[in-house]
């Protein structure tokens, strides 16, 4: 891989993974039309680590609070004071139960993982998900507006947006376009809705990244001579994250959310249509 390739790399991953435009279906198209190669596992698990770290930034009070609330309520547990106040549990703490709730629904692609990783081989399959994830996000203005927030949300509600995360993981539908349109449509209050996808997205990568950590130990070492390209990618994916959780935020705050439905609609269309004429990568490419 060439120097490059992992800038263009980096800005890819911090702008596609949480702007509702599907890291995987960019990735995946840019591989079949271009012949961009499929970066090695390290640097493609150094890049999800850094856009890891970019939520962590953008919400470290809300994880704060939930460290310490955690702490709280475990000491409170050992010291017999059955872990709570009286009436309903401080916010952070009803957080983590609902983060935790959210993140279950993932355990149900784990048998199915490789047959839905396989489906991003196919750019026509992609680009209809792509106009699928166009639609989700046009219908989710429509929806917004709900005042259910971290105290209100119920159970229901958290495992259909942890089913709706579970699907994206289907290549071009956008993860965080689904889950937030998800608690949009559930209620959720903007400013929630948003913060909740971007929070449940945290024990997903980091499960992700933990197990690929695990497949790329197992092959062998990694290269010193690489480590500067890698974190430059780094760098590149954990500050254009940043900036895009911040765009996203504005976006949905103003009832705006559904205008990347527009885009997704013309790279989807686009990629439908030259799926029918190129085969592989673009000549000359």
């Amino acid at each position: 891989m060439k120097f490059w390739m992992a800038v263009v790399l980096g800005v890819v991953q911090g702008v596609a993974e949480f702007l509702p435009i599907s890291s995987s279906g960019h990735l995946s198209l840019l591989q079949h039309f271009f012949g961009m190669p499929e970066p090695d596992q390290l640097y493609n698990i150094l890049l999800h680590f850094a856009t890891l770290i970019a939520v962590c930034v953008a919400y470290r009070k809300d994880i704060a609070d939930m460290v310490l609330e955690f702490f709280r309520w475990v000491s409170a547990l050992c010291t017999g004071k059955g872990g709570g106040e009286r009436g309903s549990p401080p916010e952070a703490r009803r957080m983590i139960l609902l983060l935790i709730l959210g993140t279950l629904p993932l355990f149900l692609v784990l048998p199915i993982e490789d047959m839905v990783e396989a489906m991003g081989a196919n750019p026509m399959f992609v680009s209809l998900m792509l106009l699928l994830t166009g639609c989700i996000l046009f219908l989710s203005d429509h929806y917004g507006g709900g005042r259910k927030t971290a105290r209100t949300a119920t159970v229901k509600d958290v495992l259909l947006v942890g089913l709706a995360q579970g699907m994206a993981t289907v290549p071009g539908l956008s993860r965080s376009g689904t889950t937030i349109s998800a608690g949009m449509a559930l209620g959720f209050e903007r400013n929630f809705a948003v913060r909740f996808s971007f929070l449940l997205s945290l024990p997903a990568v980091l499960g992700a990244t933990l197990l690929k950590v695990v497949k790329v130990a197992g092959a062998g070492g990694v290269d010193v001579k690489l480590l500067p390209m890698y974190l430059t990618g780094m760098v590149i994916a954990g500050v254009v994250g940043y900036f895009s959780i911040s765009l996203v935020k504005l976006l949905a705050d103003k009832g705006r959310f559904g205008r990347f439905a527009y885009y997704c609609w013309i790279v989807g269309g686009a990629a439908l249509i030259a799926s029918f004429f190129f085969t592989g990568p673009v000549p000359g490419a």
